[in-house]
This record gives structure tokens, sequence and C-alpha cells, in this order.
């Protein structure tokens, strides 16, 4: 997999991923060198070319590609295990059919910012992890961790097995500002074009909505899930 971008390369590199090897623009320009010697210093391969060269391996590449092992998903066991070793209630977000990797990307990038221990994802129909999600991400791919599982709806009878309450957020529900979102719970949202699907509505023990005040009733995913996940923070913290 090809990590590109500045922030994305760095945090790659801190984090430990398996990197194959740097490519990297012959610059002065201080940031990319500093990026440079610290791959460097990690004993990563890192190979100077021109910048045409890595336009050629991928666009928008802000000057470096980092050559990576395919992106490793965890099981949802993984997840769980996040908040046991925290002492946390688990905070879960699982994505029914988002498709967009930039919407992907910038989940990932939200969730991690907000402490959520896991995203779970289905296999079909739905993005991957691919260059452009990590590249979004900014970083956050390498710190949180991603389950990719083959149906959804048996992964929330799991997790309702285990006491995690599964709310969808969709309209007509309660109102996100005085919903119970504490204790063990993961947030369902749902794809860009039909959100949450009817059957993975039907088993989730509730149904959580935001108020629009405006005459658009309706949010890109990515941001709708960085609204609810920041409440949901906002009433666990208070």
């Amino acid at each position: 997999m090809k990590v590109k971008g500045r922030n994305a390369v760095r945090e790659a590199i801190v984090s430990g991923v398996n990197i194959d090897k740097i490519m990297a623009s012959r610059s002065n320009d201080k940031v990319l060198l500093d990026i440079i010697n610290m791959a460097r210093n990690r004993g990563i391969k890192v190979q100077l070319v021109d910048g045409r060269v890595l336009d050629r391996e991928c666009e928008n590449n802000q000057g470096i590609i980092a050559i990576t092992t395919e992106f490793q998903y965890s099981s949802v066991e993984d997840i769980l295990a996040v908040a046991s070793s925290k002492n946390e209630p688990n905070f879960i977000l699982i994505l029914d059919g988002v498709e967009d990797p930039h919407n992907f990307g910038s989940i990932i990038r939200v969730a991690e910012c907000l402490g959520v221990h896991g995203i779970i994802i289905q296999k079909n129909r739905a993005c991957p992890v691919t260059d452009t999600v990590a590249k979004v991400s900014a970083g956050a791919i390498q710190h949180i961790k991603i389950a990719k599982v083959t149906n959804i709806n048996t992964e929330i009878e799991r997790l309702k097995e285990q006491n995690v309450w599964v709310y969808a957020c969709e309209l007509g529900g309660e109102d996100l500002d005085t919903a119970n979102l504490s204790g063990n719970i993961a947030i369902v949202m749902g794809s860009e074009g039909k959100g949450v699907s009817a059957l993975t509505r039907k088993l989730c023990d509730g149904i959580v909505t935001m108020q629009m005040y405006g005459k658009v009733n309706s949010l890109n995913v990515s941001v709708a899930t960085g609204i609810v996940l920041y409440e949901t923070v906002r009433k666990r913290k208070s």
C-alpha cells in the first residue's frame, strides 16, 4: 500500500508500520528533510527521486510516499480489548456501507481524534482501506483499529450479547441532545445515499437523531459522524 503526504508518512514512521521504502523528491524543504532524516534514523530505506516520478506513482503526494505492507485489519475482539486495556466503556463506530474513500478517511481521522476504540466496516459494498483513505486520514489510520467483517448485522448481535448498546443515527429517533449514550456503546452511521439499512436499524437498540434547523435536512456522512461522535464524547465526559 502507498501512504502519501507528509503527515501520513510521518505518522506511519512514528507508529512503527512496516515500511519497505520511502520515495521522496529531491528538495531543501525543511519539513520534508525532517521526515527523511527520521526515516533514515529508524533504518528505513529512502530513495530520492525527481518529483515527476512521484507524480507517476500517485497524485497529491506532497513530495513523499511510503511503500508499506498491505493494511492489517483488526478483529472486533481486538477493538473490545482496547477499551478493556484502558479500563473504559466501549466506544465503537460501525459504518454501514460508506463507499467514498474521502468520507472514510475523514471519518477515521475524526474517530481517532475523539477517542473511538475502533471502527467496524463490511467487506462488501463498502470502501476498504486504500491509499486515498490513508492519505485523507492524515496518519490517523495508524492509531485506530479497523475491523472488516462479513456481515455487520451479525457483529451487532454479538456486540449486544456482550452488553454493548448499539444506536443508529437516523431520522425519526430520540434527540441526540437528550439520548443516554453512557456505558458500552456502538454508533452506526449509514451510507452516503441510503443511510442505515432497514434490517440494521431494526437490530439496533435505539435511534438517535440530530436536529436540523436549516432548509437542508441532510449532511455529508463524514460531517455528520464528526458531530455525533463529538456530542457523544461531550455527554460521556460531563
